[in-house]
């Protein structure tokens, strides 16, 4: 197969959809060997900041001089971007390639895997064969049924901020939706938890005792922010002081801290990470789509929270960066998020509010989600199209001089690439670092 037939491969078997449980992948693993046996993981679950989390953890181990995989999901811009080694995404040929190696073998599976449980086993076979020392692997979704959960007990695990997000799968109630994050916990493994939901907390330390894991949790008090601009912001954590992260969103420094308490437990596991590559890590960290300033006159940022927890942080930066301003807001949700919820929060920092649909069959119509926001008390009206609502967002911000794109991770790609074609780049020479 070459790239093309490979993705027309993996895109065509995305019909099976998510269906829980780890047979399917477990079977895969097995008939190509069992890659997975062979690397060391740290694996980061959670609802939000998982992929902020995934990268800064993996920009310090490549900094501490260590092959490095990383593993996330949704894309941004490219397929691709969701397996990388050392800020590097997989190559076209080695995607055909390993499609080429997998595909005889899927296709005879009695059960075959969902697209997801397909390029997971893809990135262990990539992965294996690459000699990565460590990978960092981002869940899909929930954790104990996720795919990623066929690996051994990592080194260190990740359980970021939990909120209510895919609650028809996971369930209703935070108990619940911790209780599924949670179940990456293996016994004998050291995790790092968020924290600060009371009830999903107690239901993590309920499952890590049952498993005997070990939990700890940052300690938020102690970090001590610094500068703070949309180049990015510096902060002391502990022992770590002068740090710096070139991400603007105020809410990436809890993240930050996540890291860095898991970077304490990497070492107590014999990993040699010195202060100076923590800090080097830090500072040369990319993550797309996550409070990314794309244009400065005026402001434009593309955000890819998708619920009231992500909206709810998003919001609290803009207020952080643009005190007594409103923002000009394009939008588009799927239809199975909380959308009043989120509407409420950016509604007192909302100038006006251009509606999209995102190119996904669960999106809400950009009519219907106009009409919400009008409910709401701010103005506002239905795009045509995502370059329409760019555009006219855009116009708008003239006056407030900031414009804000969220709501869904599908739709931010189609952003950037409204202010890619301005500066004359293609999607295909677009590489994302990390």
């Amino acid at each position: 197969m070459n790239y093309e037939e490979a993705l027309a491969y993996i895109h065509a078997v995305s019909w099976r959809g998510s269906r829980p449980g780890l047979s399917r992948t477990e079977e895969l693993l097995r008939r190509l060997g069992n890659p997975e046996k062979e690397l060391r993981f740290v694996h980061v679950a959670g609802t939000n900041g998982k992929g902020s989390t995934s990268a800064m953890l993996a920009s310090i181990l490549h900094a501490a001089g260590y092959r490095t995989g990383l593993y996330t999901s949704p894309y941004i811009l490219r397929f691709n971007e969701r397996i990388q080694i050392d800020g590097e995404q997989i190559s076209d040929d080695a995607l055909a390639e390993l499609m080429t190696e997998i595909r005889p073998v899927a296709d005879t599976m009695e059960d075959p895997p969902t697209e997801f449980e397909l390029i997971t086993c893809a990135a262990f076979l990539y992965y294996r064969k690459q000699a990565c020392d460590i990978v960092v692997l981002e869940v899909g979704l929930g954790g104990e049924f996720d795919a990623t959960n066929v690996i051994p007990a990592p080194v260190a695990a990740v359980i970021t901020a939990i909120g209510y997000d895919h609650m028809q799968v996971l369930g209703p109630t935070l108990t619940e939706i911790a209780h599924a994050k949670a179940g990456i916990l293996k016994p004998g493994v050291t995790a790092v938890s968020y924290g600060g939901e009371p009830e999903a907390d107690a239901e993590i330390a309920r499952v890590a005792a049952e498993k005997g894991a070990t939990l700890i949790s940052p300690d938020f008090s102690a970090l001590v922010p610094g500068s703070f601009g949309l180049e990015g912001q510096g902060f002391s954590y502990k022992q770590y002081g002068g740090l710096t992260i070139p991400l603007a969103g105020r809410y990436q420094l809890k993240n930050a801290a996540v890291v860095l308490e898991t970077i304490g437990v990497l070492r107590a596991k014999g990993f040699e990470i010195p202060t100076e590559t923590v800090g080097r890590g830090l500072a040369c960290v990319q993550w797309p789509a996550r409070f990314e300033v794309l244009a400065k006159d005026p402001v434009f940022i593309v955000d890819g929270g998708h619920n009231k927890h992500g909206i709810t942080a998003t919001a609290e930066s803009i207020r952080a960066l643009f005190p007594g301003k409103k923002a000009v807001f394009l939008i588009g949700m799927m239809a199975d998020k909380d959308v009043e919820d989120s509407i409420g929060v950016i509604a007192p920092i909302a100038e006006r509010v251009f509606t999209v649909t995102p190119d996904n069959p669960r999106s809400m119509p950009a009519e219907e989600l106009a009409e919400r926001v009008r409910k709401a008390g701010v103005p506002a009206e239905a795009c045509a199209g995502i370059p329409e609502g760019v555009e006219r967002a855009k116009r708008a911000a003239a006056k407030t001089g900031v414009a804000v794109a969220l709501g869904s991770l599908y739709m931010s790609g189609d952003v950037k690439r409204c202010f890619m074609t301005e500066t004359g780049a293609g999607q295909e020479e677009t590489k994302w670092h990390i």
